[in-house]
């Protein structure tokens, strides 16, 4: 096992630092306040992974630390199209994925913790090869190695995220004292994994006809249908067609269209297609999980039915519960639900736990 680390640290006081390679300039869209006495870190971390289905590959694993540095660490985790950068800090001030849960006065407050984030291995687009859930958590365990963190307070992940929590607690157990699962079970549903299927084959069909861009924005038109609920696109989009020549055009088609372009601007076919297989080879004996694990689950979500949830909290050595909320937004509840999701983490990280 080897690896090589770049590194770049900011204090949150201190003036904008250059952003390390991989930073995407852009302007902040919402208020960014410092966090005192907390340093911002992004790391490039060249590690040696022997993955599951792919073999031994040399992967770069792209990291971001915010908080105090020697304070115990809590690692966060999203969807596949979640990155490194969670949340706002010195060296990049872009709202995070998860900005409203991770900052000052929230549930996770970086005057309390050291929080990281990563890019999920494949998410360049350099691995056209099946990657699994296990090589995410064994890239992580690695970055662990190469930061000098033997162990971590807290695993959080929801979505593809928690389905990476649930293999790192199995495959190292020793390395993280308590799991929050938020969204996600021990494998993949069927439903969901059809319609996963069917959006992979969306975007083949773009590369042959030499319209990948089309191809990978409908597949993500597609998959925004799955994260919410009719009841959502009812109050929002409750609205006649309107014809576009002779075209009719109903209420939500200019959002999706919003959503698949924006996507494919940061995204390749190539990430796309091996992330969403990830989810779908994902596989995990719930009894060999012997980390306390809260899980979540929404009512409204049919990608992680919540009855799978609590099938998955019945049969973990060390379940800690399952906590259900009604939202319109069904599986994406845990990127909007900002205070039901926040009361969540905090009962997961202020949980008294028994090793």
């Amino acid at each position: 096992m080897s690896f090589n680390c770049q590194s770049q640290t900011a204090r949150e006081d201190d003036p904008l630092c250059e952003r390390s390679p991989g930073f995407e300039a852009a302007a902040p869209r919402a208020p960014w306040h410092p966090v005192p006495d907390a340093e911002a870190q992004s790391f490039i971390l060249g590690i040696d992974l022997p993955m599951r289905h792919a073999g031994a590959r040399r992967v770069f694993l792209r990291v971001e630390s915010v908080g105090v540095p020697d304070a115990p660490c809590i690692w966060v985790a999203g969807g596949i199209s979640a990155d490194r950068h969670a949340t706002a800090h010195a060296l990049d001030p872009r709202p995070g994925w998860w900005n409203e849960l991770i900052g000052v006065d929230c549930a996770v407050d970086p005057r309390q913790w050291r929080v990281l984030a990563c890019d999920w291995v494949g998410s360049e687009g350099d691995i056209d090869a099946p990657i699994d859930t296990a090589d995410q958590a064994d890239a992580i365990a690695l970055a662990l190695d190469a930061l000098g963190i033997s162990s971590l307070h807290a695993f959080i992940g929801a979505s593809y995220g928690g389905m990476v929590a649930l293999q790192f607690a199995a495959r190292h157990p020793l390395r993280v004292d308590r799991i929050g699962v938020l969204s996600a079970a021990d494998r993949p549903h069927p439903f969901a994994s059809a319609f996963r299927a069917l959006q992979r084959q969306v975007v083949t069909l773009g590369q042959l006809q030499c319209s990948e861009t089309l191809g990978l924005s409908l597949a993500r038109q597609l998959a925004m249908l799955s994260y919410r609920t009719p009841e959502e696109f009812g109050s929002r989009f409750d609205a006649a067609p309107t014809l576009s020549g002779d075209r009719a055009r109903c209420a939500a088609e200019d959002y999706l269209s919003h959503c698949g372009n924006r996507y494919v601007a940061k995204w390749s076919a190539t990430a796309f297609l091996r992330l969403s297989e990830s989810i779908d080879l994902h596989q995990l004996d719930p009894t060999s999980v012997h980390v306390p694990c809260a899980l979540f689950s929404v009512s409204q979500d049919w990608l992680a039915p919540p009855e799978q949830i609590d099938s998955l909290s019945d049969r973990l050595p060390k379940s800690l519960g399952v906590t259900r909320l009604d939202s319109a937004f069904g599986h994406d509840a845990f990127l909007k639900e900002r205070d039901e999701v926040g009361s969540f983490l905090r009962s997961v990280i202020d949980a008294e736990v028994i090793a």
